[in-house]
């Protein structure tokens, strides 16, 4: 105890770039542990997505590109399924329950998601949790919709209000279904996951405000009213996807077979489980890059660090001198240039790992919302512990160097020193 009161004292003598030595290392460690947070936080959010649901089937496509879209609401379809195949999957004797998508429009930068009322009966997300409405009700009427948290909050949306469908994906459409609005008659429960980012109709709803559309634009010569249309009978054409449960997860190889050998038309049954482990498999070289990185970053803090202490070591000759002419050995010369690195690496390690986890609970909210990503606020894993105690144990080490050149400096190169 008697060294590191003493380095203590030496650090406090020298507090300016001492303060420069721990906020570098500070800002490296918030960097490696935030790369990990995130990181974990995106793997956890992208898993918790989708629970419960044994089997996606849409257009022939990539497995990843079809969870991407379904799902996550990421990228674009390259085909829709017919209604008849739908059909056709509902009544395979293996299915317990389907649930139909389907995209293609957007509100104000989020997305519409057409469905019907089994979504909200059988989408699971985080180790099964059910969706619940924060807010009134299912929507029953032709022009209702069902709004996710984060649509409400953004765009500052309650109950009874009415909103337009924008054509198309982009955040500011230029046509827009205006003769056919809705009124917001639920507002879901936070969720984390994509769902508070989209704006749900009923499939019926997607055909009606399209039934007088051509091409991509409205023809004004069918022009149909609202009036009009609620008297039509109204059967979607096509959908994007579709979920589905099956009555036995030991038939799911089966049925997967049965919808890729479908002759109708090319239609992919994934799962989602092996198609989340094929998209992180080809993101790993991304998190290994970033990953080392990190470790750079760590590394150069390191070396700041030592050189520091070396910097420092010339001015320090008279004291360095003075400890060993009143008797102290090699360890007690060694153990003070050690015990400094040691404290300035653990107090940047301490500062890091405090200054990430607040900075996580001011940014948690901002960052679910602008990225769908949930991050809890967890203490650090086992990995995380062995990576800051390698930090400290790599700092202690890197004083090793500077306290091996003070001893070797005489004892009379030392007393010779002027102020």
């Amino acid at each position: 105890m008697t060294i590191i009161r003493l380095a203590l004292q030496s650090l406090s003598s020298r507090w300016f770039p001492a303060l420069l030595t721990v906020l570098a290392l500070a800002l490296s460690v918030m960097l490696f542990l935030g790369v990990e947070k995130i990181r974990n936080g995106a793997r956890a959010s992208f898993a918790d997505t989708i629970s419960g649901t044994d089997i996606v089937v849409g257009a022939r496509t990539g497995g990843i590109q079809l969870l991407l879209y379904s799902v996550f609401r990421i990228g674009n379809a390259t085909n829709n399924i017919t209604w008849k195949t739908y059909q056709d999957i509902a009544r395979n004797r293996d299915v317990k329950w389907t649930v139909p998508l389907s995209l293609g429009d957007a509100h104000r930068g989020f997305r519409v998601l057409g469905t019907t009322t089994d979504y909200f009966e059988h989408y699971r997300y985080r180790s099964k949790q059910k969706l619940t409405f924060a807010q009134g009700k299912r929507f029953d009427d032709l022009f209702d919709t069902v709004i996710g948290a984060d649509v409400a909050t953004s765009l500052g949306y309650k109950l009874g209000d009415s909103i337009v469908i924008g054509h198309g994906l982009g955040r500011v459409s230029l046509l827009k279904h205006k003769d056919k609005p809705f009124r917001v008659v639920g507002i879901l429960s936070k969720t984390g996951t994509p769902v508070d980012r989209t704006v749900h109709v009923s499939l019926e709803a997607i055909e009606a405000i399209h039934i007088d559309w051509k091409g991509g634009t409205p023809n004004p010569a069918n022009r149909v009213t609202v009036e009009q249309v609620r008297q039509m009978k109204l059967k979607p054409r096509a959908i994007t996807a579709v979920l589905v449960g099956l009555n036995s997860k030991l038939r799911v190889f089966r049925f997967q077979r049965t919808v890729n050998e479908y002759k109708a038309e090319p239609i992919t049954a994934i799962l989602p489980g092996v198609a989340l482990g094929e998209l992180w498999q080809l993101v790993g070289q991304a998190e290994t890059a970033l990953a080392v990185v990190s470790g750079m970053v760590i590394l150069t803090a390191l070396l700041g660090m030592m050189t520091m202490i070396l910097t420092t070591l010339n001015e320090r000759r008279r004291e360095m001198a003075i400890l060993r002419s009143v008797g102290a050995g090699p360890r007690t010369v060694l153990g003070l240039l050690v015990s400094e690195a040691g404290v300035l690496t653990f107090a940047g390690v301490l500062l890091g790992t405090i200054a990430l986890y607040v900075g996580l609970w001011l940014a948690r909210d901002i960052i679910d919302s602008a990225y769908g990503i949930y991050i809890p606020i967890q203490p650090p894993n086992q990995r995380e512990f062995l990576v800051l105690g390698g930090i400290v144990l790599g700092g202690i080490v890197a004083g090793i160097l500077p306290a091996a050149r003070a001893y070797r400096q005489s004892l009379s190169d030392g007393m010779l020193v002027r102020n």
